[in-house]
């Protein structure tokens, strides 16, 4: 006889759409398929929203930079032309020729504002011309190309020569490409290594396709929505690329959790079941979990708005609904391919019969899936079983000696220098600043004061270029700049070290702190503020630490909230919240062991900053709380299924987690391969995101996952369930026989 299911008492959510949708497959995959159109047709017509330099004011020289351009002296994209004689020829008598075509040509394109006179090097080892762009700082990528074209045009004609250009504009084209390249490598590599080991959980090409297939249109589909939602919040050019991440991998995720359950229930029922019924009992127990996770991912994404900064506000963007679409996904067309795939298969075993039986033949019975728990994850269990308390022990020690190198982490925003050196731009870049090391950074001190106050404000600016110039941290002749209507006046001051080395931050701290309160700031009624290459690298990571405390709060309010109200267990709830912050903090921990440090630089392709990226612990910190809710509430959702059924917790701990631990190892191995592709990106941010990405997933599902989470509720055991009163009433030996209904497993 089946076992009861009660269908009409099922008004869930996931099950009502899986019961329609399995009931119309063909209505629900064509209107898939029409929504993703849609979202990507209304994207492209809309366009995307791209973000302008104004966004991406932060701190002091964000302020800075907007009483600037106040009165048009604002930063304008700059590209310089370096000619130069190659290594032993003795040429550089024909740069003055080179200098002057290069003026005349780049004089007549309309993307550029001005040249300037050529400039000879001190020690007269090469000469270069500065040619200021029309437009806004960042769009100078956008139209470098005719100034590019006019370089090499130059280099051809003066082949003793070495002519080349560099700068903000060209340099970016160059990391966008750079950036592209990387992806296009990236989805060579994840997405066979995906196939493949859908391939080894399924041992079935269209059951491995079809998470492939739905977390492909997913993305595309997010892709088209993101681009609408650019105009509420504009792209900062990483949406794409988040949705690129997180969608292959929550998409694939929430896939093959609702897969692996449709075969188990399949198996369970054998044969007694309609392929509808199964689809539907999938969808109250892993769509629900599917449902729970794809919303304390997006939600955990949502706390990045927090941060107050575009790039975070894109991240946040493409997080948000890449996951909300997947779990659409899940929810719609899924349960209508499983029915019509399900369909197709008893079609095919009946038409096998037939042909059988007409040979006087017997149909030997198909292999089923194997269920329960594994022989690998019965062996790590074991010894957890048996000891829980030293288990606990040793993997929380161990989790904690990992994240001790954090104690030593040192953030700094990646400036421009830390770019790959395959960009070409970039390697100018480095014989520029040899030649011209003036360039290197500088500061703008700026100053707003009413009009009658500018022979004051500029007197007191002349003060300060004096002051600076027995400074060794300084160079050069500081340029006065004052705004037609006199009330904006910028003394830009040259620094000839990098942006990260201690001579060009003391020199800052120098300027705001001393030099700046001794001269101008003495004006009455005078507002001043210092912006740069040095202030824009110093204050960026200063604003990410101070919302870091603000976003981690809102991630432990966020997480603790979503693990109550899934488990009605205020003791899971703090579980989840420890759990996820031991995770985290060992990846991070890992992280700085590898890129503060040069012993992996062969290993993993790096040049080591000694630091880490501003942006990089407050992503993974977000992220990965949202990725490891999908662990959290698959596993914890088997056990308490099967507390719900009667199970002792012991027992329903153990076989919970083993049940699930093949779905969790799979979609783990899924992500981690999504990551590490990332990790092998030129960009180092990307690099250390895609690295620190991978090293918490694999932690989280093997250590966490398999290790400290069944030891921890084993040493809990009732009290897991607090004060939920229902599931430890039900979890007690005399219940062990109680029916498994639709209705115990909500």
């Amino acid at each position: 006889m089946p076992p009861a299911t009660s269908m009409d008492g099922m008004t869930n959510l996931p099950v009502r759409m899986a019961r329609w949708s399995a009931g119309h497959p063909w209505r629900a995959m064509i209107g898939w398929l029409v929504f993703v159109v849609l979202c990507l047709g209304v994207g492209i017509a809309a366009g995307t929203n791209q973000a302008t330099t104004e966004d991406y004011r932060v701190g002091e020289a964000g302020r800075a930079e907007a009483i600037a351009a106040e009165g048009g002296l604002q930063q304008r994209p700059v590209e310089r032309v370096l000619i130069s004689a190659p290594a032993g020829t003795g040429r550089l008598d024909l740069a003055a020729a080179a200098a002057k075509d290069i003026a005349a040509r780049m004089g007549k394109l309309p993307e550029v504002r001005s040249v300037a006179d050529p400039v000879r090097a001190a020690d007269d080892s090469a000469v270069r011309v500065d040619i200021t762009m029309n437009g806004p700082e960042l769009d100078g990528k956008k139209h470098v190309d005719p100034l590019l074209a006019q370089t090499a045009a130059v280099q051809k004609a003066n082949p003793g020569l070495r002519v080349e250009e560099t700068g903000s504009p060209s340099i970016s084209k160059g990391v966008e490409k750079l950036r592209g390249d990387d992806l296009s490598r990236t989805e060579v590599i994840a997405l066979p290594v995906t196939l493949i080991t859908l391939l080894l959980v399924f041992s079935s090409l269209v059951m491995a396709l079809v998470p492939l297939l739905l977390a492909l249109t997913s993305i595309a589909a997010a892709v088209g929505l993101s681009m609408v939602a650019s105009h509420v919040f504009p792209d900062a050019g990483v949406g794409t690329n988040v949705i690129l991440l997180i969608g292959l991998a929550v998409g694939v995720d929430y896939t093959l959790f609702y897969l692996k359950r449709e075969r188990e229930e399949r198996a369970k029922a054998g044969g007694r079941l309609t392929p509808q019924a199964v689809v539907e009992l999938a969808a109250a127990t892993s769509g629900r979990a599917v449902v729970l996770s794809g919303f304390a991912v997006a939600i955990s994404s949502a706390t990045l708005f927090l941060a107050d900064d575009v790039i975070f506000s894109s991240i946040a963007v493409g997080a948000i609904v890449v996951t909300l679409v997947a779990v659409i996904s899940s929810l719609t067309v899924l349960p209508a391919l499983l029915a019509k795939l399900a369909q197709r298969a008893e079609r095919r075993a009946v038409r096998k019969a037939e042909r059988a039986a007409a040979r006087g033949k017997s149909v030997k019975p198909k292999k089923q899936p194997r269920t329960g728990t594994g022989r690998v994850t019965a062996a790590v269990l074991r010894p957890v079983a048996k000891h829980p308390v030293a288990a606990l022990t040793v993997t929380v020690v161990a989790m904690l000696a990992l994240a001790a190198p954090v104690l030593g982490m040192k953030l700094t925003d990646m400036g421009r220098e830390t770019h790959s050196r395959s960009i070409t731009a970039m390697q100018t870049f480095d014989r520029l600043n040899a030649a011209f090391p003036e360039l290197k950074s500088m500061h703008q001190v700026v100053v707003r004061a009413d009009a009658d106050r500018s022979p004051e404000v500029t007197a007191a600016l002349r003060d300060l270029a004096k002051e600076v110039e027995g400074d060794p941290r300084m160079t050069g002749t500081p340029q006065l700049s004052v705004s037609p209507d006199k009330r904006i006046s910028m003394l830009q001051i040259q620094v000839p070290y990098y942006v990260h080395t201690e001579q060009a931050q003391s020199s800052l701290a120098d300027i705001r702190d001393t030099y700046v309160p001794a001269t101008v700031g003495k004006v009455a009624g005078a507002e001043t503020a210092v912006t740069g290459d040095v202030a824009r690298y110093t204050d960026y990571p200063t604003h990410q630490e101070e919302k870091l405390p603000l976003i981690i709060g809102a991630l432990l309010l966020v997480t603790f909230v979503m693990t109550v109200w899934a488990f009605r267990s205020l003791v899971l709830g703090l579980v989840g919240i420890l759990l996820n912050l031991l995770s985290a903090a060992a990846s991070l921990g890992v992280l700085v062991l590898v890129f503060q440090h040069t012993w992996a630089q062969g290993l993993l392709d790096f040049t080591s900053t000694g630091t880490i990226g501003s942006r990089v612990p407050l992503f993974l910190f977000v992220i990965l709380f949202g990725l490891s809710m999908d662990y959290q509430v698959f596993v914890i959702s088997r056990v308490r299924e099967a507390a719900l059924n009667g199970t002792p917790t012991r027992k329903a701990v153990l076989d919970g987690i083993g049940s699930s631990a093949g779905v969790v190892t799979s979609a783990a191995v899924v992500m981690v391969t999504v990551f590490a592709s990332f990790a092998a990106l030129h960009l180092i941010e990307m690099k250390q995101i895609g690295f620190s990405l991978a090293v918490a997933v694999l932690l989280d599902a093997f250590v966490i996952r398999m290790l400290i989470l069944p030891a921890l509720m084993l040493l809990l055991g009732e009290a897991n369930w607090w004060p939920s009163r229902a599931v430890r009433r039900s979890a007690t030996p005399a219940a062990d026989t109680a029916p498994r209904t639709l209705e115990n497993v909500n």
